[in-house]
């Protein structure tokens, strides 16, 4: 079977397409025969070792995909082969079977397509757990989402939406917020070309937003925090722009705000009962229409590398994905 495999860390140009034996599942292990693996931005960083999360050399990248189960190591219960799944991986999905425990798994919606099942569960699952749980997004609130038109931002925006928040989305282009529009943001911000501070402000009569989701980090933090309305939340999803940045700590002081970390991969293992109850959510949003992820284009598995860089340059709205010719 085929697979991108990075063997030294660097950029997507030093990975490889190799041959590679079938993998043989464990106890508690499933194979699955991927149809559709999507990219998420910590596969740009885990390749260059700028992950908080480092596998040993060699491996494949990839988080998250979609397609058959092959093959049931001993003792997997609940599972068949021949069963169409998720899973997510952390690692190793960008090959054309992955091995996998069968505790990341989950059964793919009878009327979600393998590259709808690729692009769905840690964006919707990362922006589910940010603003439900940790930012406790009420209906009639403002939530301002940056980096709006990626992965979880998209489905920052939907959930927001189906909150009953007013949502303000911003990114770097008008064809970016032309998408952020489609999905059912109330107003936008082009923070290329406009003062982001003076927008909100204008666009909230001066109040300030409730809730920022932060998926950018950078120069864009600072400003949206300041932002934020009196007993505002600022969630930390990741740093798109590269830098991580500094607040001051006084402006928390000073807006009674919080400060709020968001790494779902550990809520997914650290709290399956409120992992379980969310992903049953976002299945009913889904089964309801409110839920479309944007898969804005698809390649095949051999062309990861134009799809990493793809990624890198920050030109992908909503989701890549990759998909294997494999029967």
């Amino acid at each position: 079977m085929k697979a991108v495999v990075c063997k030294a860390w660097g950029p997507p140009e030093s990975l490889v397409v190799e041959d590679l034996p079938s993998p043989t599942p464990g106890p508690g292990e499933v194979v699955v025969a991927m149809k559709a693996a999507s990219l998420n931005f910590p596969d740009v960083l885990i390749i260059q070792n700028k992950y908080q999360f480092k596998p040993p050399l060699p491996f494949s990248p990839g988080s998250e995909l979609a397609g058959t189960v092959k093959a049931l190591g001993e003792g997997v219960k609940g599972f068949h082969v021949g069963d169409r799944v998720i899973a997510f991986t952390t690692y190793g999905a960008f090959a054309e079977e992955v091995k996998t425990d069968a505790t990341r798994l989950l059964p793919l919606p009878e009327k979600m397509s393998f590259e709808e099942g690729a692009a769905f569960l840690l964006t919707y699952g990362t922006s589910d757990h940010a603003l439900r749980d940790r930012g406790a997004l009420k209906a009639g609130e403002t939530l301002l989402v940056l980096g709006a038109a990626g992965g979880v931002g998209l489905a920052a925006i939907e959930i927001g939406v189906a909150l009953g928040a007013r949502v303000i989305a911003c990114a770097s282009s008008e064809d970016k917020l032309d998408v952020c529009r489609e999905h059912g943001a109330t107003e936008t911000i082009n923070y290329a070309s406009e003062d982001l501070r003076e927008r909100i402000k204008a666009l909230t009569g001066g109040r300030g937003v409730d809730v920022v989701y932060d998926a950018v980090g950078g120069p864009y933090s600072e400003p949206a925090f300041r932002s934020l309305a009196w007993r505002g939340r600022h969630l930390v999803i990741g740093f798109a722009a590269g830098e991580i940045p500094k607040l001051p700590l006084n402006l928390a002081l000073l807006k009674g705000a919080s400060l709020v970390g968001v790494f779902w991969g550990d809520f997914a293992r650290r709290e399956p009962k409120a992992f379980a109850e969310s992903v049953a959510q976002l299945g009913r949003w889904h089964a309801e229409g409110r839920l479309k992820p944007h898969v804005w284009r698809t390649l095949p598995l051999e062309k990861a590398v134009e799809a990493l860089n793809l990624m890198a340059a920050r030109q992908v709205k909503g989701k890549i994905v990759l998909t294997s010719g494999k029967a």
